[in-house]
């Protein structure tokens, strides 16, 4: 597939903050589906990016955030319930959290916008 078509399929949505793109997370894990989208690290033109995609059919979104720095630690325990989150080293016991791995990616074909 060309890049320009990639393009044409795929919608952008840029987040404040990284609190309220998660929320994207909890609404998925929450569906009927229970689908649990993945969250995806990349430094982009020397930019640190966390982003997730979703849909299907008819196109892709591309949930991101643009941060300062890049957290070293491998997880985010998302609470279900109150939508806090934190970055952790590892999974833990909490049944009311959501452990998301932060997925390192060295390359992409994504052109995120400026």
């Amino acid at each position: 597939m060309s890049q320009e078509r990639q393009d044409s399929f795929t919608i952008y949505l840029k987040y404040k903050n990284l609190e309220d793109m998660l929320k994207v997370i909890l609404f998925s894990a929450q569906s009927a589906l229970s689908l649990i989208p993945m969250l995806y690290h990349i430094n982009y033109n020397n930019r640190q990016i966390l982003f997730i995609q979703t849909g299907a059919v008819g196109g892709i979104i591309v949930h991101y955030i643009t941060q300062t720095g890049k957290s070293s630690k491998k997880f985010i325990e998302l609470k279900r319930l109150t939508g806090e989150f934190v970055f952790v080293d590892r999974i833990g016991t909490d049944t009311q959290s959501l452990y998301i791995p932060v997925l390192d990616l060295e390359k992409s074909t994504l052109i995120f916008p400026t």
